[in-house]
């Protein structure tokens, strides 16, 4: 598993041991950021992070911070590594911690502007994570990935879907902040 693009493009990460996490593929991540504008400068929350593969791609591509979000220790070690051994550690945190929760009160430097959101398919993670998201700029963009069986509905609170896009058996939804 390597980083699509930007300053760290081509670097090897490593995943989490066991098959409790699903990294998010390099054909589906470099999809997500050719959707997404452009990522220069953003404050990035990654959700059930697990390699923290996302986030560490909107690093790469020009985001100032990340926040990893994950509770399974295997995950949290991969992405602790990976931060460390990509030399980011000054512009990442890793939290260890329920997800849902975490959304809701931990208060970054600055508004989110881009949260990824990639929780176990067979849950309803998704839908409660982003209804907790609290901090978010007014021009916030939240991307959820899931399967068909378990899309998340058009509006969840404050968010609307504007976009979803299909790769193989994921999905991904995009949403931004509608006031």
């Amino acid at each position: 598993m390597r980083i699509v693009r930007g300053s760290l493009g081509g670097r090897v990460l490593r995943a989490p041991a066991g098959a409790d996490t699903r990294p998010t593929s390099e054909k589906v991540r470099e999809a997500i950021f050719n959707i997404l504008p452009d990522v220069e400068g953003m404050q990035v929350l990654d959700l059930f992070a697990g390699s923290g593969a996302l986030g560490i791609e909107a690093l790469s591509r020009g985001a100032v911070h990340a926040t990893f979000v994950d509770q399974a220790k295997p995950a949290l070690t991969a992405v602790r590594a990976n931060v460390r051994e990509l030399g980011i550690d000054a512009r990442a945190t890793v939290l260890s911690g329920d997800a849902v929760a975490l959304a809701q009160r931990h208060q970054p430097a600055s508004p989110w502007q881009l949260v990824f959101i990639d929780p176990p398919y067979a849950s309803d993670l998704a839908i409660r994570s982003a209804t907790a998201l609290a901090h978010l700029a007014d021009n916030a963009v939240v991307v959820i990935e899931h399967d068909r069986r378990h899309a998340p509905p058009e509006r969840i609170g404050s968010l609307l879907r504007t976009d979803d896009r299909r790769y193989g058996d994921t999905l991904v939804s995009f949403y931004e902040v509608s006031r």
